[in-house]
């Protein structure tokens, strides 16, 4: 059963600001949180679609990938691969709901000293195929990961981290210069605010470790170059025990051979002889999906674009499918035989000659043109 739109689920427009977002969630979240609906499993699992909808749209580059991808751009929260992890909560009482909206207005929050994790970005070359049709693709990546001795902590006793005494704890000290107080982290615990005196021999008190890991990348058919996927908390583990960054990988689908690609259609070059493109016929072309036949109407162009409804690519974010337009080349013949060429004069004295109005009216227009031309230059 497919997810409901969020945007509708928070009863917002597409265009709505962060306010107008943080105002619709604190009012369902409000009507539907369990505390006010005590056994009312309808309201539970309305108030989960609600929070789930509000911490996608309230995030900018979350909300930058759902308006792209639609909900398959969070389909690598679902892998079975334990390398993935959820980025959605589905639980919260009613502090965190007034702490997540009005928190950011009102100063309500307290922030940790420590510090997230870096964000990672990882290039990822596809092939057109891989990118129209969806892949998993295994990446290895070499970053800094929590160390497994102290679990990111620093040390393997909590009785051995001390408050810093510099600065009491705070990791900020206050230095005056003249008549200005000029606040920077503590020099003697780095900002951190506690001293770890016995830190751990494996990461020698920094709680991480540069390390090398493969993880699985699920790919949503329809991707294209440019795009970028999220991965959460994949990127570096952060110091002092605190979360880890994100990996965005990075995609860039290679030139393909036959086809290119403009949004959701696809394009193609077909030669076709003269004697098809005079008279019609039918030939057979490469898809994605497979061969299939192209009807050329008789006295095709070259230049002109013959479409095929539905061989293009779907939209990741709409799951509309583009279409196929072939680009007709009239291709001139090349080492004819004697008997070939012959044939070709006696067409050609068919012809008349090249000014003809009957079998080539876009000559007779050219030359016509350029007569008039001569003409008005000798008046």
């Amino acid at each position: 059963m497919s997810k409901k739109d969020y945007y509708q689920t928070l009863g917002v427009k597409n265009s709505a600001k962060e306010t107008e977002i943080k105002r619709a969630y604190k009012r369902l979240a409000m009507k539907y949180h369990p505390d006010r609906n005590q056994g009312d499993k309808s309201a539970e699992k309305k108030f989960k679609e609600v929070k789930e909808a509000y911490e996608v749209l309230i995030n900018q580059e979350k909300r930058q990938a759902y308006d792209q991808y639609g909900h398959s751009a969070f389909d690598q929260n679902s892998s079975s691969n334990s390398n993935f992890h959820s980025s959605f909560t589905t639980t919260a009482d009613f502090g965190d709901i007034f702490g997540e909206v009005f928190g950011d207005i009102f100063g309500g929050n307290n922030h940790s000293r420590s510090v997230k994790g870096s964000d990672l970005q990882y290039n990822l070359d596809l092939t057109l195929e891989e990118a129209v049709k969806g892949t998993t693709k295994e990446i290895h990546i070499s970053s800094f990961q929590k160390c497994e001795t102290c679990h990111g902590a620093g040390t393997t006793s909590s009785k051995k981290i001390i408050n810093c005494s510099m600065c009491n704890g705070n990791g900020q000290v206050h230095i005056r210069k003249g008549f200005f107080t000029v606040q920077q982290s503590c020099p003697t615990c780095h900002g951190k605010g506690n001293i770890i005196k016995n830190p751990c021999r494996l990461c020698a008190g920094c709680g991480r470790l540069k390390k090398n890991k493969s993880l699985l990348v699920k790919i949503p058919a329809g991707i294209d170059s440019n795009d970028r996927i999220r991965l959460n908390n994949e990127g570096e583990a952060g110091e002092n025990n605190s979360s880890s960054g994100d990996l965005y990988v990075q995609i860039k689908v290679k030139k393909h051979s036959i086809f290119e690609r403009s949004k959701n259609d696809l394009y193609c070059e077909v030669p076709i002889n003269f004697p098809v493109a005079a008279l019609g016929g039918e030939i057979e072309i490469p898809t994605l999906d497979g061969k299939v036949k192209l009807k050329i109407p008789t006295e095709t162009q070259s230049g002109k674009l013959l479409r095929i409804r539905g061989k293009g690519v779907k939209s990741v974010r709409t799951r509309n499918v583009g279409d196929l337009l072939c680009r007709i080349v009239v291709e001139t013949p090349v080492n004819l035989s004697y008997e070939q060429k012959e044939l070709l004069h006696k067409l050609g004295n068919s012809l008349d000659d090249y000014k003809n109005k009957k079998n080539s009216p876009k000559s007779k227009r050219f030359f016509d043109g350029i007569k008039k031309f001569f003409d008005e230059l000798t008046r």
